[in-house]
């Protein structure tokens, strides 16, 4: 059996969260569990295109489908989205230290525009 290093998984999940429409249905699963029928309601497009959907989001490990009687309604699991959030979590001081860099690059580029245009 195949198993996903934490990596892939991330990349997964990453993937998954790629597109607005798969966006959509998390935030929607985020309120409560449904079926496919209520995830499609706010879509224009058909039933099978919403399955695929979210059988991107299952493989991701993002949703999960409970058994009962009939129908098989679809929850989110969050627990890829904390691996998300722990990643990002631990390249933020990176990020903060780019942006304050780039912010005072920037700074420093206006404050060079103002000073040729008061002289100039």
């Amino acid at each position: 059996m195949l198993t996903l290093t934490d990596e892939d998984r991330l990349t997964e999940t990453f993937a998954a969260l790629a597109n607005s429409t798969r966006r959509a249905i998390v935030a929607r699963l985020a309120e409560g569990e449904a079926t496919v029928n209520q995830l499609a309601e706010p879509f224009e497009m058909t039933l099978p295109a919403v399955s695929k959907h979210i059988k991107v989001l299952e493989r991701a490990g993002l949703v999960v489908r409970a058994h009962r009687a009939q129908y098989r309604p679809c929850a989110l699991d969050g627990a890829p989205l904390e691996a998300v959030a722990t990643w990002a979590e631990q390249h933020r001081p990176l990020w903060g230290a780019r942006f304050d860099r780039m912010d005072d690059y920037i700074t420093q580029l206006r404050e060079q525009r103002k000073a040729s245009q008061d002289n100039g």
